[in-house]
């Protein structure tokens, strides 16, 4: 990895960086950020990403945790200053029809997905607020533009993602702190090699990372990829619901009952 010349951001804080996007995006903050704080539970992969290069520094978390979370922060700002960018990446994917319901899934996808997302706001927000600037990224998912089949544990906590983000747009800029909502659609992780579906437009995690970085530098706040998928799940929050939901009927859920 090559390291710092000429940093855009001090310090740059990912959560969920032990592998998929979130390791990528590490990787590619090298020689973009002076200081890259990544967290995840796996604390072996945090460390061997680490030894890579100079500029990571590992924090291991729990983000359902909000004291650890709170904690994890306080290690970050005394090891490399204030967090200039954090990017709220953790989360939880699992597949499950209505007729399989699972409470456990759909609570640990609203423990890691969302909260976990508030508990990472509590952290970093207060001291943005008083610094009159700072850059908050959400991952959010296009899965959150509207409802999927097998996605009730998960689609639901990243609509509320985006509403969330929007929530956050408008109140923030004026504080000078930006926003950055981030909707990936299929992205080649070990969380979507599970997946016993088609993914239309899947992409590596290197791509994705890519998309990010580029969006982060110039300060968007939609950052949604790859482009035609996105584009097409974006037609598909607009279209009539009756519209759509004789197109999911026909070309994505065709045996309900399989």
């Amino acid at each position: 990895m090559g390291e710092v010349n000429n940093p855009r951001w001090n310090t740059v804080w990912i959560t969920g960086a032990s592998s998929g996007i979130g390791l990528e995006l590490a990787r590619m903050m090298v020689g973009r950020a002076r200081h890259i704080a990544i967290s995840a539970r796996s604390q072996d992969r945090l460390n061997s990403l680490a030894y890579d290069s100079q500029s990571i520094r590992a924090y291991p978390l729990d983000v359902t945790d909000a004291d650890a979370v709170d904690e994890t922060l306080t290690k970050i700002q005394a090891d490399c200053g204030s967090v200039d960018l954090v990017v709220l990446n953790a989360a939880a994917w699992s597949a499950m029809e209505m007729k399989a319901f699972d409470l456990d899934a759909v609570r640990q996808g609203m423990e890691v997905n969302y909260m976990g997302v508030m508990n990472g706001l509590h952290a970093v927000l207060p001291s943005m607020l008083a610094r009159g600037q700072g850059h908050i990224a959400i991952v959010a998912s296009t899965a959150g533009y509207r409802g999927l089949p097998q996605s009730a544990a998960y689609g639901p906590t990243k609509a509320a993602l985006i509403n969330l983000a929007e929530t956050m747009r408008i109140e923030l800029a004026p504080l000078g702190i930006k926003v950055s909502l981030i909707c990936p659609g299929f992205v080649d992780t070990p969380a979507t090699q599970k997946n016993q579906f088609s993914m239309p437009g899947i992409i590596s995690a290197s791509e994705a990372a890519r998309a990010i970085v580029s969006g982060l530098e110039k300060g968007q706040y939609d950052i949604a990829f790859p482009w035609l998928f996105a584009r097409v799940m974006k037609l598909l929050r607009i279209i009539p619901i009756g519209l759509y939901f004789w197109l999911v009927r026909k070309f994505v859920w065709r045996n309900p009952t399989g």
